[in-house]
């Protein structure tokens, strides 16, 4: 574990000009870089105190482009795209880039590690996504896990996935098509009847 000064309010972390421990992978590879930390030495612990009051100020006024932009964001539906079964398992999933790259292209700054996605989505739907423009400040929105757009009105309207069988009658005819595959492959074909031999004459004397 390694000792940052925290420039920023970091989740559970901590508050601004806190020194807290962490990971020194977290330290390399987030919060240093993004100039969310600086290491907890002397001269750094110096220099923070001397400039606490502009990285606080900076940081209100990020906090505030963030509330603006939260209003702009909070509670919009994107409709994704996407293949799947006929009970409406994706064949693949939606993952924290894919949201990223979707915001991004509408017109949002979006990195992955804003969006707060626990797992990939991998079924059709609905699903709420928790976005965070600021350490203090985040937007929910609502993404549309659809075949077609048509259906994605679909499932705007009534707020279900559409599927196109249940989930038993899915899982029936799957059975079926492994069934069909098995005789096909180890069923042998029906041996010809041979035909019956000859009666043979009787001996004549």
């Amino acid at each position: 574990m390694i000792e940052v000064i925290l420039l920023e309010k970091i989740g559970r972390l901590g508050m601004i000009g806190q020194v807290v421990k962490v990971k020194p992978g977290f330290a390399r590879n987030y919060l240093l870089p993004r100039k969310k930390a600086l290491r907890a030495t002397k001269d750094n612990l110096a220099v923070f105190e001397s400039r606490r009051a502009e990285i606080e100020a900076a940081n209100a006024a990020a906090r505030e482009k963030a509330g603006e932009r939260s209003k702009t964001l909070d509670g919009r539906k994107f409709v994704i795209i996407r293949q799947a079964s006929e009970v409406g398992h994706l064949f693949g999933s939606v993952t924290v880039r894919d949201v990223a790259t979707l915001l991004h292209d509408a017109g949002f700054e979006m990195e992955r590690q804003n969006v707060a996605l626990p797992s990939p989505i991998k079924a059709l739907g609905l699903h709420k996504v928790e976005v965070h423009l600021h350490a203090e400040v985040a937007a929910t929105i609502t993404l549309n896990v659809a075949r077609t757009e048509d259906e994605a009105k679909v499932q705007e309207k009534t707020g279900a996935a559409v599927k196109m069988a249940t989930a038993a009658e899915d899982k029936q005819a799957a059975l079926l098509r492994q069934e069909e595959v098995n005789r096909a492959l180890f069923e042998k074909p029906a041996e010809e009847p041979k035909p019956e031999a000859a009666a043979e004459e009787p001996a004549k004397e």
